[in-house]
């Protein structure tokens, strides 16, 4: 694997007892699927939020900073000798050319902070966008017929039913949900507004900050004119410099080698996406199963531990606040998954299925217990546990406990 992600690509692990995990790809079923073709036959609506510059924006209104001062969140640039990156910075930042993810060396070189220059440095605060991004997530979970958190800084809102299918009352939707984001967290947000996800999430960044726009579905294949191939999600730096030296840059030239052509130079499944995203025939599925594959939680311990019994503990802690993490979302899991680090960084990782998905707390300790007993090393230290629940569901009503009967 590239590290690249498509769009039309979903991740499905495949396990069997006390062996390692291989992956594999196919299509991710939803249970939202079937539901949809007696709801509606013509195109869905959809709305991708998505928070303008979320950390540093939360930043200056926690820490009441000038929005014109440039503001950068990430490791400390220790005045320019600093070996992290930026995680993120505002837009008076960017003008300067700073991007996430840049050297934080680079970034001070570019604008560095006083006395040197007017920039500010901070390490950022975890708590504070958890607590903003969760109350902007409530404003927009309840104007969705369906709701999916993608990140803790954008979300997709199947709106087909709320607006009875309605574009005007759509745009008209997302103007008061950006109101009302603006009105009970101070914050702005961008809109996109599409028949597909694709689309939609791209819709949203033509207009930021603060801004709306909309594709109607027969102005897909006019959206993708002259667009650049790196402005679509799932087209990685590797595919377009390829693309780029064969002399396509852009979504419409691309487009017009049609399907047979495309697929000769770049691959049957690359091409077959490709004229589904510019047909407006791409994915219309809003689930909060299609971003969350899996949860999980791992702990690393300060001191590598030889002491078996706390390990397991910790692992136990661990499962209970998965399961706590699954009810709130309103999914169950048929998988359960033990990773254990040794000194060294050797990685181990074990699970096992059950038979049907469930969300019950004591029948995944048993499980996590019996996996970490079975194949642990005795005489070896750990450096880190982790649990993962998988196989997520959205179950039609409660399951009962698999050992009820037993």
């Amino acid at each position: 694997m590239d590290g690249v992600i498509y769009p039309y690509e979903d991740p499905l692990v495949e396990l069997n007892d006390r062996i390692k995990f291989k992956h594999l790809w196919r299509r991710w079923p939803s249970v939202v699927d079937e539901e949809r073709v007696e709801a509606t036959d013509g195109p869905r609506v959809i709305i991708h939020c998505d928070l303008d510059a979320f950390f540093a924006a939360v930043e200056t209104l926690h820490h009441g900073l000038d929005e014109s001062v440039p503001l950068i969140i990430g490791s400390d640039p220790k005045q320019g000798r600093g070996r992290g990156i930026v995680s993120t910075c505002n837009y008076a930042a960017r003008v300067y050319g700073i991007r996430s993810a840049m050297p934080v060396s680079e970034a001070w070189r570019r604008c560095p902070a006083t006395p040197f220059g007017p920039a500010m440095y901070i390490r950022g605060t975890r708590g504070l966008y958890s607590r903003a991004s969760r109350k902007v997530m409530d404003v927009l979970r309840g104007a969705a017929d369906l709701f999916e958190k993608a990140s803790i800084d954008e979300a997709y809102l199947d709106v087909t039913e709320h607006v009875n299918g309605d574009w005007d009352a759509a745009l008209a939707l997302a103007i008061n949900l950006q109101q009302k984001i603006k009105e009970v967290v101070n914050l702005t947000a961008s809109f996109g507004i599409a028949p597909t996800r694709l689309v939609a999430k791209m819709a949203s960044e033509v207009n930021k900050p603060n801004g709306i726009f909309r594709v109607m579905p027969d102005e897909v294949q006019a959206f993708f004119e002259g667009r650049s191939l790196r402005d679509l999600p799932g087209i990685g730096p590797k595919r377009a410099t390829q693309l780029a030296e064969w002399g396509y840059t852009t979504a419409d030239e691309l487009y017009a080698l049609g399907e047979l052509s495309l697929a000769r130079l770049a691959g049957e499944r690359f091409a077959a996406w490709f004229m589904r995203v510019v047909d407006g025939e791409s994915s219309d599925v809003v689930s909060p199963l299609r971003s969350r594959k899996s949860i999980g939680k791992e702990h690393t311990f300060e001191r590598d531990q030889e002491d078996h019994e706390e390990v397991l503990a910790r692992l136990l802690q661990l499962v209970s606040l998965v399961m706590e993490r699954a009810v709130s979302l309103g999914v169950s899991g048929r998988l359960g998954e033990v990773k254990i680090r040794y000194t060294g960084f050797e990685t181990h990782t074990s699970g096992r299925s059950i038979p049907v998905a469930m969300d019950d707390e004591t029948v995944f300790r048993r499980l996590a217990s019996g996996l970490f007993a079975t194949n642990i090393r005795p005489e070896a230290s750990i450096r880190l546990i982790g649990f993962r629940l998988g196989q997520l569901e959205i179950p039609e009503s409660r399951q009962t406990t698999l050992f009820e009967e037993e």
